[in-house]
């Protein structure tokens, strides 16, 4: 098949389109490189990436009409994996437009492009952050999500119905993921493992917000990708019993669908901070904070959905993720933990 995978310098698109180009696909990714976080981080991933010949990249911006609408007619996608956006979701206090630009007119621009060159199947980036003031666990698809708390969170709500309209619309199987805290090699700068590994190696303090109450449901990447690659050969289909009476908000009459993606394990943030440690052989300084603004105390994901029509199972206990995790950021930058004791 020929995919775009757009985000593809982005940390899950990274592993996302490394995974497709393995298995022989063909695959366009596309990517601005802004400078949200390190670009010579986006430059590393896409240079493995143009290690392989079935593997093109496209430097463009999602809410550059024009790009992408050229793109699309230019090339002919069999399916698209939209993991582009503006991540982050402290940031979306800080710098809302940023989201509102990439996040809704950007994908607008996908699901466009989806309608009028006959893809398959619209895969897309959904986030766990919209479940917001949510409190019952583990969380479920079948949830009301009306509530929530960033506007990041909100971007990817919205994203949800404008697929959901253009699946009814123009019958354009479209399916949102939503993500439970990824991590991994070649993972974001600005996500705590990272800045974790990062200060505990440089003897820095490490912020602990939530006094270290939190409980995520942190998903190793290959799991993560695991995910998307078999949602998105298994093209969304409407649901047969679907009851516009008693509206089932995961599934719809229309080719439309919505899954979890989680590991199913909520782990205490103290607990992920002692398998760091435990890694780098050094205790971390820690700076115990309050709960931030936007922050939610708890993510659990339910995947049974998934796991019923793709077989998705994660399988990476968070020792072993981390790990792998530390291992790569230490070959990276070459980090010399005795030089830094």
């Amino acid at each position: 098949m020929q995919i775009l995978v757009t985000g593809a310098a982005g940390f899950i698109g990274f592993h996302t389109a490394k995974k497709l180009l393995e298995r022989g696909d063909t695959v366009i990714g596309l990517d601005n490189f802004n400078d949200y976080y390190d670009v010579s981080l986006k430059d590393a991933r896409a240079a493995v990436l143009r290690e392989f010949d079935n593997f093109t990249m496209v430097r463009a911006d999602l809410h550059d009409r024009q790009a992408i609408e050229k793109l699309f007619s230019y090339e002919e996608f069999d399916k698209v994996v939209h993991l582009a956006a503006q991540a982050g979701v402290r940031y979306s206090i800080e710098n809302p437009h940023a989201y509102i630009d990439s996040n809704i007119v950007g994908t607008l621009h996908i699901l466009e492009g989806c309608r009028h060159n006959k893809v398959q199947h619209l895969v897309y980036a959904s986030s766990s952050s919209v479940y917001g003031a949510n409190t019952t666990m583990p969380f479920s698809i079948h949830q009301n999500v009306d509530h929530p708390l960033a506007l990041y969170g909100a971007t990817k709500k919205a994203n949800e119905l404008m697929a959901h309209t253009y699946s009814s619309l123009y019958d354009l199987p479209t399916t949102g993921l939503r993500f439970f805290t990824v991590y991994g090699p070649f993972g974001r700068p600005d996500m705590a493992l990272f800045m974790f590994t990062r200060n505990i190696i440089e003897g820095k303090p490490i912020d602990v917000f939530n006094y270290g109450n939190h409980r995520r449901d942190f998903t190793y990447v290959d799991d993560i990708v695991e995910g998307v690659v078999r949602t998105m050969d298994h093209n969304a289909t409407p649901d047969p019993d679907w009851d516009a009476a008693a509206p089932d908000p995961g599934t719809s009459r229309a080719p439309y669908r919505l899954y979890n993606i989680g590991n199913q394990q909520p782990v205490e943030l103290m607990r992920y901070i002692e398998v760091i440690e435990a890694c780098l052989g050094k205790k971390a300084d820690k700076n115990m904070l309050p709960l931030q603004p936007g922050d939610v105390p708890d993510t659990w994901a339910d995947t049974g959905d998934l796991a019923a029509d793709v077989g998705y199972q994660p399988g990476t206990p968070i020792e072993v993720g981390v790990k792998n995790f530390v291992d790569w950021y230490l070959e990276y930058y070459k980090a010399d933990l005795k030089q830094s004791a």
